[in-house]
């Protein structure tokens, strides 16, 4: 039993959308996809690209996932890469796939000079955070993520 991972393609658009409702369906989540076949490929793989993907396969099916993009860091002066999803299907996980994935990420946030690999996880995601935990990720306590959409960040923005 042999996983490779591989770069996303225009091809892969309705798997990783796949991926994406199973991942908010574990989180229970899936009533706040709104994301579509269309947006996924012109987010992805149109003229500028917002986000990269790595797709796991296990003996040539495809079994999870890595969704990630750039950010930075005005402190470290340099940029960062952010994990903005990760999913194994439940079938598929104690194979090393998920380390396989973020394993991956790391090298390539060490080769392209980033200065910290980040992503957040949910609070009562008890087996995530530990997996996270036994490969050095320490779990920032004292952060929390703040966000703005629908209604309130149209108030916002017509405030400007």
């Amino acid at each position: 039993m042999t996983t490779t991972l591989r770069a996303a393609t225009r091809e892969d658009v309705p798997l990783i959308l796949e991926f994406i409702r199973a991942l908010a369906e574990y989180e229970k989540l899936l009533d706040q996809v709104v994301a579509d076949e269309a947006m996924i490929d012109a987010n992805l793989f149109g003229e500028r690209p917002q986000a990269d993907v790595v797709i796991a396969e296990h003996d040539g099916r495809p079994a999870g996932f890595a969704l990630f993009f750039h950010n930075f860091s005005t402190f470290r002066g340099r940029r960062g890469l952010y994990l903005e999803d990760l999913f194994v299907r439940p079938e598929y996980r104690g194979f090393g796939i998920g380390k396989a994935l973020l394993a991956h990420l790391a090298r390539l946030a060490v080769e392209r000079g980033c200065a910290r690999f980040e992503w957040a996880v949910l609070d009562w995601n008890a087996p995530a955070i530990g997996f996270y935990q036994s490969l050095g990720a320490r779990v920032l306590d004292d952060w929390r993520v703040c966000r703005l959409d629908g209604e309130a960040l149209s108030r916002l923005a017509a405030q400007a």
